[in-house]
């Protein structure tokens, strides 16, 4: 049974400089793309009970309190559901969060990247410095409790004492949940087509990282970019990489349901004329699902929990992958306790090198 899921809303002030998402300025289309959005949700969703519903884009907070009542109108919650906003800090209001609140949002993600006013207008970002922080201010006087922040290193021109002085700012905001990613330079980008100088190298980010993992003791270290309070945990995302399945409405929106992975439409006209269409749409094997699996489980630091995953798929995991257990291990750079496998902190460096190592013998 499907108990998650996510809508895309493709509306942004400005596109920054280093997303490739599908989103875009074209705000004027609201109207239209709600109304197809509906119909799709209305076509395809059975009335599952879910567990979480996320509003991602884009920047879903430029939706109206009434658009937004209207879209969860659609959806049987259950009673402690956790249904996300993210929004970014120029967008942020305490009159249209405290509605958001009252139509039952109850976490909202904020898109702050950095508090550094020099390297928020080399990246692109709309908000200023104080802007950033007044945002968690009104949203936590709204009456939500569940605040999370974005951020980014490895972002141009940043030095470590910048990286420092974030990570200051925002553990000044006393906040439950942060997610702090590597900037990843990805197609579709401005970034991709204008490569930004002075990037800090791999050494440089390794640092960073180490000093994050450092100064955030106090959080639950529970998947590789994620910090949470316990009980914080972003219940969403956590069903992504525990591969549960999941509905994905709207614009380029990707969904998991059966053995199918899909995904949506990307092109904005296209959606309008047929909002059910399909860019992407794979059956997956018994190895590619496990493949899936594997790489999702090793990102969260409990890991993969061998029993379950010898149950579900009806292998011997320690037999079928004992080379390359031994290998990472004898680096320190894999370790098994409590019937886990689980990458170390050293070995999170280099999560993507040894996932794919996994993938590649099945």
């Amino acid at each position: 049974m499907i108990e998650h899921a996510y809508i895309h809303i493709p509306f942004c002030i400005r596109k920054c400089n280093y997303c490739s998402f599908i989103s875009g300025e074209n705000i004027q289309n609201k109207q239209i793309y709600l109304e197809q959005l509906l119909k799709e949700i209305k076509t395809r969703y059975n009335g599952e009970l879910l567990k979480t519903l996320y509003f991602g884009g884009g920047t879903p907070s430029l939706l109206d309190i009434k658009d937004i009542s209207i879209l969860l109108d659609c959806f049987n919650l259950s009673g402690n559901a956790e249904v996300t906003i993210e929004t970014n800090p120029e967008t942020v209001t305490f009159e249209k969060f405290s509605g958001y609140v009252k139509t039952g949002i109850n976490r909202v993600s904020i898109g702050i990247q950095t508090f550094n006013p020099y390297i928020l207008e080399k990246i692109g970002r709309k908000h200023t410095e104080k802007q950033a922080e007044n945002s968690v201010y009104s949203v936590k006087k709204s009456g939500c409790n569940n605040v999370s922040i974005d951020l980014i290193y490895g972002l141009p021109n940043q030095t470590i004492n910048d990286f420092k002085t974030d990570i200051k700012r925002a553990l000044k905001l006393k906040i439950n949940h942060i997610s702090y990613y590597g900037l990843k330079i990805e197609k579709g980008s401005f970034f991709y087509e204008n490569p930004p100088s002075n990037l800090p190298d791999d050494e440089l980010q390794a640092e960073m990282y180490n000093i994050l993992c450092d100064s955030l003791f106090e959080y639950n270290h529970y998947e590789i970019s994620n910090f949470a309070l316990k009980g914080f945990e972003s219940r969403h995302n956590c069903a992504y990489w525990k591969n549960k399945e999941y509905y994905g409405f709207g614009l380029n929106a990707s969904g998991y349901e059966g053995k199918i992975r899909y995904k949506n439409i990307s092109d904005f006209n296209e959606y309008i004329k047929n909002p059910f269409k399909k860019e992407e749409k794979i059956i997956l094997t018994e190895n590619e699902a496990m493949e899936n699996e594997i790489f999702l489980a090793l990102r969260l630091k409990e890991g993969i929990n061998i029993k379950k995953f010898n149950k579900k798929y009806n292998i011997n995991f320690l037999n079928k992958y004992e080379k390359i257990i031994n290998k990472y291990e004898k680096f320190g750079l894999l370790k098994i306790e409590n019937e886990h496998i689980k990458l170390t902190r050293e070995g999170i460096l280099l999560s993507n090198e040894i996932m794919s190592e996994f993938v590649s013998i099945n």
